[in-house]
């Protein structure tokens, strides 16, 4: 498919179809989370490697998981001081939507709000997204919109001269915390030093 505008990204995201766009990070291959095997078949991805929820804002992303209030107050904490940024969360969750996104462990998700303006405005106006990002598994990532519309055929990409403040992109991916029950665990050091302390 063409390169899209950002309302006919939209669109199309709200109709189930799969999209990219860039974000602080790496570009993201973003769909509805319940159409998250678009994005597993797409890339050959294997269902052991779970897919991150994205949202314009991290109040949107207390609704998909599952804690106690003293750890929502801790979660809370950490997206207040680290998100919208360069970090992922997994936390427990019984929402629906890890089955689809983490088929092989759907008791958690991995949840983020991207830095980038274009991302969130992208993500206001979808809701959340299943994402991960945008190349064949086991493959580097892919850091143009170019690239991207040219590798996958059936996804909708943002036009390049809408996503022209791809450059704070770092083309590093986000680092991804696990909370334990009591502490966290760096799964991924990504483009964020995490503070464990």
């Amino acid at each position: 498919m063409p390169q899209v505008s950002e309302g006919a990204l939209i669109e199309g995201a709200r109709k189930g179809l799969l999209v990219s766009f860039p974000t602080d990070t790496v570009p993201a291959l973003a769909a509805k989370p319940e159409n998250a095997d678009l994005i597993y078949a797409a890339k050959q991805r294997s269902l052991d490697k779970p897919l991150i929820l994205m949202a314009a804002t991290a109040s949107e992303l207390w609704n998909y998981v599952d804690g106690n209030e003293s750890e929502l107050k801790i979660w809370q904490e950490v997206a207040a001081k680290y998100l919208p940024g360069a970090l992922t969360m997994v936390l427990p969750t019984g929402a629906s939507v890890a089955k689809t996104m983490n088929p092989t462990d759907p008791t958690t998700i991995g949840v983020r709000v991207p830095k980038l303006e274009i991302a969130r405005s992208i993500l206001a106006q979808t809701g959340p997204l299943a994402t991960t990002s945008a190349n064949l598994s086991g493959q580097s990532a892919l850091l143009t919109m170019t690239e991207i519309a040219a590798q996958f055929p059936q996804v909708l990409v943002l036009q390049d001269e809408e996503s022209q403040d791809t450059t704070s992109a770092i083309g590093v991916p986000s680092t991804v915390v696990k909370w334990t029950g009591n502490n966290w665990r760096i799964l991924r050091q990504g483009a964020l030093n995490f503070d464990l302390s």
